[in-house]
């Protein structure tokens, strides 16, 4: 591997220069970090242009909750002000069209809920502030909460996404009695999509579509059937909404949502859908034109690559007609469409190696412009009336700030939130720098490299590779916390882009087709084997590890190479025959590795549990009890069997979680466990130095000590077997 092309080249991001000059003044990151760092999220901006709200998650490790407040500030500039009070989160801010109202929905208590009930047991309900102040004040009271919602351009209406009701329940307690822990009727199942993460199983409930009148408070359903309707967008007539539907004959079976048309009409009629789009794919996220005479929205042109297709961009007549792909010579995933106020061009996100942009094309066809781009990642983009953009940015020092353009230079963006800048102006923050190798078989792969924030030339480092889940995603120049935690802790980190990534193009997402561990893994290892050649990784100390599809190539990796000392699977998957009917993917295996019972030789091949035997690397196993995307079972086989082998290993399982951690105190002891596993197994300072080249390792460490497991974890490690604390 020593032929391989090193190319750096690129860039060194954010404030590098001054980290280096202040590092003395500055402490480390530390894992209760976490919970200090403010999130933006969904900005939206008024309909005069002169304000956008926002959403700002914190996290509460004391109350071990997060709570997400409604905040605005004006796109001019100056300071934030706060819209809703801590102590109930709220989101899904929505301006009402004639600006003087904001809506949100919150499971607050409302007025009339009875003691005990504490706030509804998390149903939504919409609630509104008037902009000329006062209290917010309700709007639904529908027990079965509210999903969505998006106001009609009179402002008089809104168009609710609910959920049909539970079915009557055994037991004579009265409705206003009842509550979540009262024992519900038996899961009686006929569906083929019967689960799904952090739903749990499905019955023949759907999402519908119903008209809420707001003086009246009254509403009235729209859409009806044995199918799931969301994303609904009122036309700027309101005679009209489009939303998003699976109405083919077995919906479970295929990924064919498609955009449709209903006319609310007269209260007496059911109203009857139309179709729009007839692409075999996924069509979604439909947005009107100023003038609504058209629709943007978008589009899987390629279904039978299941989540591999790049996702586009197209238009369709709002009348009915032709659709037209905008994006499809652009070989990038394109997202999150918005017209400009003219209507004569789509403003969208476009990823592209470790970036994503902000782009422009017209909406008859032709080029596409890049208007943000460079070392960072815009998460969001709203445009005003005026012109003038709104953008949520990250980049390597920043985990998310607002900042507007002007209508006349979009690419000229003015900062109006500084949500972190009093914790992270203290805080020592490793430099970060995109670089790019060569695959054994000449494939270019990029990764960003964390340098602990201690670094200095002449030394080698203790080094992690961490890998991204998806595998459809991209490590990108957004703020991470997790690399920037390990480099804190003296880890050089390494994080890279392998096949199956996207921001590459269709050929290199499509690079592991139901080839999973070849390709990524001989990619990854090339990244590291680059940081090795360059002398700043210590090739002694290297360990490995992910969450998701991150934790599956942890396991193709240490079942392949013994270079590692230590590892964390993370959520990752092991005897994929066991995931079929336990976990939610059965669409996407049947479209890439075929049935089961037909193809049974690929499904051994690639599970990474018939090549446990292989294992040497000392290997944490972790993940959330209730994760029905890569169930706990694939952690637990994994676990079970390192141990029959006599290898040193360790089970973590979060309780009641899915398959991302949510509970504060979980997530402090996850980041805790992970830095805890590297240190005692990769850092470790009594490690002997490897006794012979590439691939082999010299001695582990005897004992391992780990961090105390927080309150209801389930751990596991050594002969102490499994338990609840």
């Amino acid at each position: 591997m020593s032929t391989r092309t090193w190319m750096v080249g690129l860039l060194i991001l954010g404030a590098a220069g001054v980290q280096g000059a202040e590092a003395g003044k500055r402490r480390p990151l530390a894992v209760e970090d976490f919970a200090a760092l403010q999130e933006i999220a969904n900005p939206r901006i008024s309909p005069e242009g002169e304000w956008v709200a926002f959403e700002v998650e914190t996290q509460d490790l004391e109350a071990d909750e997060a709570e997400t407040r409604l905040w605005m500030v004006a796109t001019a500039g100056g300071d934030p002000i706060p819209l809703t009070r801590k102590g109930s989160s709220a989101g899904s801010a929505r301006w009402s069209p004639d600006g003087r109202q904001l809506a949100f929905l919150s499971d607050r208590p409302g007025p009339n809920t009875k003691a005990g009930r504490r706030k509804d047991k998390k149903k939504s309900q919409v609630w509104t502030l008037d902009r000329r102040g006062g209290e917010a004040r309700r709007l639904t009271n529908v027990e079965q909460g509210i999903e969505a919602f998006e106001w009609a351009p009179d402002s008089h209406r809104l168009v609710l996404v609910i959920r049909d009701r539970k079915p009557e329940w055994n037991q004579a307690e009265t409705k206003e009695s009842r509550t979540e822990e009262d024992v519900p009727a038996p899961w009686v199942i006929d569906r083929l999509q019967f689960k799904r993460d952090y739903r749990g199983y499905l019955d023949r409930r759907r999402t519908h579509l119903f008209v809420f009148d707001i003086a009246g408070g009254e509403s009235r359903q729209v859409t009806f059937g044995d199918y799931d309707d969301s994303e609904p967008a009122w036309a700027p007539d309101g005679q009209s909404i489009a939303f998003v539907s699976n109405r083919t004959e077995e919906p479970d079976s295929n990924y064919n949502s498609d955009l449709w048309l209903v006319h609310p009409g007269d209260p007496a009629e059911e109203p009857k859908p139309t179709q729009l789009t007839l692409n075999p794919g996924s069509d979604t996220r439909p947005v009107w034109d100023p003038s609504g005479t058209l629709l943007a929205y978008e589009t899987n042109t390629r279904p039978e690559i299941v989540d591999y297709a790049q996702t586009h961009l197209a238009v369709i007549p709002a009348g009915g007609g032709e659709a037209r792909v905008l994006t499809a010579d652009l070989d990038r995933n394109a997202t999150a469409p918005r017209f400009s106020p003219d209507g004569k061009e789509l403003l969208f996100l476009l990823e592209d190696h470790g970036e994503v942009q902000l782009a422009r094309v017209p909406v008859t066809g032709g080029d596409v412009t890049r208007i943000l781009t460079g070392p960072r990642v815009v998460k969001a983009a709203e445009v005003a009336p005026t012109g003038t953009v709104v953008a949520l940015v990250s980049d390597p020092h920043r985990p998310g700030d607002l900042f507007a353009s002007d209508p006349d230079d979009l690419a000229t963006l003015r900062q109006l939130t500084r949500v972190n800048e009093e914790l992270l102006s203290g805080t020592d923050l490793a430099e970060v720098e995109k670089v790019a190798v060569r695959s054994p078989d000449g494939t270019p792969v990029e990764a960003f490299v964390y340098r602990p924030p201690a670094f200095g030339p002449g030394r080698r480092y203790p080094t992690i590779l961490w890998l991204h889940g998806g595998p459809q995603a991209q490590h990108d120049h957004a703020f991470s916390f997790r690399g920037q935690l390990f480099a804190a802790n003296g880890y050089l980190v390494v994080m890279p882009n392998p096949r199956g990534s996207t921001g590459y193009g269709q050929d290199f997402t499509l690079g592991i087709w139901a080839d999973w561990g070849h390709h990524d893994t001989q990619d990854v290892l090339a990244a590291v084997d680059g940081v090795v050649e360059q002398g700043l990784a210590d090739p002694d100390r290297l360990g490995v590890g992910g969450w998701s599809y991150g934790g599956i190539l942890t396991n193709y990796v240490i079942t392949s190479t013994d270079r590692f000392a230590g590892a964390v699977s993370g959520a990752s998957g092991a005897l994929w025959v066991a995931n079929y009917g336990h976990d939610h993917y059965q669409r996407w295996y049947e479209g890439e590795f075929g049935l089961p019972w037909e193809t049974r030789e690929l499904w051994e091949r690639l599970s990474p549990y018939n090549k446990v035997e292989k294992i040497t690397t000392p290997t944490l196993w972790i993940g959330g009890e209730k994760d029905w995307n890569v169930p706990i079972l694939n952690s637990e086989q994994m676990y079970q069997a390192m141990r029959r082998l006599g290898r040193e290993t360790r089970l973590v399982v979060y309780p009641g979680e899915h398959h991302g951690i949510k509970r504060p105190s979980y997530q402090k002891h996850m980041y805790e466990q992970f830095v805890a596993w590297f240190d005692e197994h990769v850092k470790g300072p009594d490690r002997p130095a490897k006794a012979s080249g590439p691939g082999q390792l010299g001695p582990r460490s005897e004992a391992y000590r780990p961090a105390p497991a927080a309150a209801g974890v389930v751990a596991a490690s050594g002969s102490a077997g499994a338990r609840r604390e």
